[in-house]
């Protein structure tokens, strides 16, 4: 054995995986899939009959739960799927800065910096007139696979 120590760097991430695996014939609409690479919503699935090689397959359209593009993909249904850990968050608004970022107060007290504001115009047209008009105002952010997003908007009475 050494007697040196030694240094390990802090990297912030458990190892927990962004995905896990479910199987393609259970996953239903209104659940999340991951379809080229991205965090999705489904909205529509569709199950054929098995054919002659003996594989029934699920046809999903989902929709990306950040940028709202459509994304189509078609898995045998026994087979594994990726589908993302999907969470959301409330968190207190506290500043909007010229940039477009939002400062939000955590439950620990601390607060986070590091989120922009929502691309959707009604959303963010809500929780600028909301913030200037000196609402206190709850955001809920949606994050999957390292992204996270202004969702929701929620208002809790003048300050």
């Amino acid at each position: 054995m050494s007697d040196e120590e030694h240094q390990f760097e802090s990297q912030a991430d458990a190892g927990a995986s962004k995905t896990f695996p479910q199987q393609a014939g259970t996953i239903r609409k209104n659940g999340y899939i991951v379809i080229k690479g991205r965090p999705c919503k489904v909205v529509e699935v569709s199950t054929s009959k098995t054919g002659k090689h003996g594989h029934a397959k699920c046809h999903f359209v989902a929709i990306d739960i950040f940028n709202s593009k459509k994304l189509e993909d078609i898995v045998p249904s026994s087979h594994n799927c990726d589908a993302p850990h999907v969470t959301r968050t409330d968190y207190q608004l506290i500043d909007i800065s010229e940039d477009g970022f939002v400062s939000l107060l955590m439950e620990n007290g601390n607060t986070k910096d590091d989120l922009r504001l929502p691309t959707d115009e009604t959303l963010l047209a809500q929780i600028k007139d909301g913030f200037a008009e000196g609402k206190d105002l709850v955001v809920t952010v949606m994050s999957a696979m390292g992204e996270e997003q202004i969702c929701a908007l929620k208002d809790i009475g003048p300050k």
